[in-house]
């Protein structure tokens, strides 16, 4: 089991985007939200209605595929006794695969979290926003990073750092200008700060407040010293946001290049982010690769052979991994081929066509997950499995240098 980013989270967000890049040819794709407190006769009685609607329809080919989809969720529902407590979503239709033909789809989710409200929607694409917004991290934390001469306000969003704001101070430097006593300067100076402080205080509060209080997790306020002590001494911020400032961290930036400083500074405090533990696994990684010390693996054949001797203390999936292995085969010659299909490319991949040695018709014989594959090799073997996500730079390097697969071992297997 993964322990930030489930393998059940990464097959649930697969199903979406299979049904994200699927369309009809006309609004025949109907989605289905059903909440715990509906009743199964109600939302009986409710399609029966559109089944009667939709008889209205010019169009018999969209006609008969929306009524169609209807008799397949009415035939569903009457075998369903009870909703799932967290509800169920029916995605049903028939999607155009070209040449002017189309193939039925009827999937069946069980969302990760409740659905609030039943929702019926006919359309030429699925509706996927809720279940999409299911699976987006929550969890916020506010950053203020300033000095004398500048400040920054950003919000750590999930694994993502967001900038909202860049401030310039009019504080004066420490030497005074001729013709003012060092006192009234001193005065001048001292309303200056006082004011920018106020300003920092006003644009963090105003971002912040707009958060959920219950996803604000917390405020990291970064910079140098005494700025920094100062800001948090005074109370520039809504009493109801400093209640949740969390530490105070030296960071040599103060524009928005400070903002992984502060985390990295901070992450003993956020011990228990998604983000803090993944960095601190990809930091392992590099210095591991970085001391030659034989304790890493990377690339699908070299990381698979260490599984399956049970060499892997830590796996690595990026969660942009998206990748198959299918088999072809010829029935008449015998002929075999195994190749990697990808996601998220423009590539071409032909599984099918004719046989290389015979001419004959290549047919898929197996089709094998390559996330799903590892994660069950490292469950085998004790390996902890980490999903790590491409919103921070040693993430996007996984992705990008490592094709998405790597491992720290437990020890220098040779592999």
């Amino acid at each position: 089991m993964a322990e930030y980013c489930t393998y059940e989270k990464y097959v649930f967000k697969k199903k979406l985007e299979t049904l994200r890049s699927k369309s009809g040819r006309s609004t025949e794709l109907i989605s289905l939200y059903i909440s715990s407190d509906k009743l199964i006769p109600d939302i009986i009685n409710h399609l029966r209605e559109e089944h009667e609607q939709a008889s209205n329809i010019e169009s018999k080919l969209t006609r008969n595929s929306v009524q169609g989809a209807l008799d397949s969720l009415l035939a569903k529902l009457r075998y369903l006794n009870k909703i799932p407590e967290k509800g169920i979503v029916y995605f049903t239709g028939a999607i155009d695969t070209g040449a002017n033909r189309t193939s039925i789809v009827n999937e069946v989710l069980i969302p990760p979290e409740p659905v609030v409200h039943y929702m019926y929607r006919c359309d030429s694409i699925f509706y996927l926003d809720p279940l999409e917004e299911m699976l987006r991290e929550c969890s916020t934390y506010g950053l203020i990073l300033l000095d004398l001469r500048e400040a920054t306000i950003g919000m750590l969003v999930g694994k993502q750092i967001e900038v909202i704001r860049h401030l310039h101070s009019t504080v004066p430097g420490k030497q005074r200008k001729g013709g003012q006593s060092a006192h009234r300067f001193e005065q001048l100076r001292h309303i200056a700060i006082h004011d920018f402080y106020k300003r920092i205080g006003d644009a963090a509060s105003e971002a912040f407040l707009e958060v959920e209080s219950a996803e604000l997790k917390g405020i990291l306020i970064g910079g140098h010293s005494p700025a920094k002590e100062e800001f948090n001494e005074g109370e520039f911020l809504h009493y109801e946001l400093q209640k949740k400032v969390l530490g105070l961290f030296d960071t040599g930036y103060t524009d928005e290049s400070g903002f992984s400083e502060l985390i990295n500074a901070a992450k003993d405090t956020l011990q228990g982010i998604d983000l803090i533990k993944q960095k601190k696994d990809m930091e392992i990684f590099f210095k591991e690769i970085a001391t030659e010390s034989g304790k890493v693996s990377y690339g699908e054949d070299n990381v698979r052979a260490n599984l399956e001797i049970k060499a892997v203390d830590v796996l690595l999936l990026s969660e942009d991994l998206r990748s198959e292995r299918v088999t072809i085969k010829c029935s008449v010659c015998g002929y075999e081929n195994r190749r990697i299909r990808k996601w998220k490319t423009s590539e071409a991949f032909p599984v099918a066509g004719k046989c290389p040695e015979c001419d004959s018709a290549l047919e898929v014989t197996d089709v094998i997950d390559i996330v799903g594959e590892f994660s069950e090799l490292a469950d085998k073997g004790n390996a902890r499995i980490v999903f790590v996500s491409t919103d921070f730079d040693e993430g996007s390097q996984l992705m990008i240098a490592f094709g998405g697969i790597a491992a720290i071992l437990r020890y220098s297997a040779g592999v």
